[in-house]
């Protein structure tokens, strides 16, 4: 399975929608650096002020909880139209590219798939929170806040995995510099 790199003619990466969804891809994963980052300073001033006495901050711990279980599935649709998953091909390396894109297209559907049935039952979740009503303990934060970002990235995701077997069913072994 071939690496694919992004605005090299692989993935349809010249398309004003392969730049689209980039742009947004990374916008989000921008969005979730910052969060995290945010989250880390928070920490880190509530490290200090302990240190010199004047107590941790109120409810820090819940604030790093909901920022890592927001922000985590910010990361995933760049990942996903990066090809930044895990790929083994010790058993498909010696196929042609045509069947290593094939292959590759099978497996980004099954992505596509697990997205989609992620990002409903993340949506159902943050409904059925939200219906409850269901804060954090200390800093009375609503839990269901933690869920729309994971229903946007689990979402994105499953739209960008479509894309991309869409664009790799469609690329031909000469637009992928295949020779067979």
């Amino acid at each position: 399975m071939s690496e694919h790199l992004p605005g090299h003619g692989t993935q349809g990466g010249g398309t004003p929608l392969h730049r689209s969804l980039h742009a947004l891809c990374t916008a989000l994963a921008g969005v979730g650096a910052l969060i995290i980052f945010g989250s880390a300073v928070v920490v880190t001033g509530s490290v200090i002020s302990s240190t010199l006495g004047f107590g941790a901050f109120r409810g820090e711990f819940e604030l790093v909880e909901l920022a890592c279980a927001a922000c985590a599935s910010l990361f995933l649709p760049l990942c996903q139209l990066t090809k930044g998953h895990v790929m083994v091909d010790v058993f498909t390396g010696w196929l042609p590219g045509r069947a290593n894109r094939a292959i590759d297209a099978l497996w980004t559907a099954v992505f596509a798939a697990v997205w989609a049935l992620l990002c409903w039952r993340l949506f159902h979740g943050l409904i059925e929170l939200h219906g409850y009503g269901d804060r954090t303990m200390l800093l009375r934060a609503p839990v269901w806040w933690a869920y729309v970002p994971a229903v946007l990235g689990t979402g994105l995701s499953a739209l960008v995995a479509v894309y991309m077997v869409v664009a790799d069913l469609r690329a031909g072994p000469a637009l992928r510099g295949d020779n067979a």
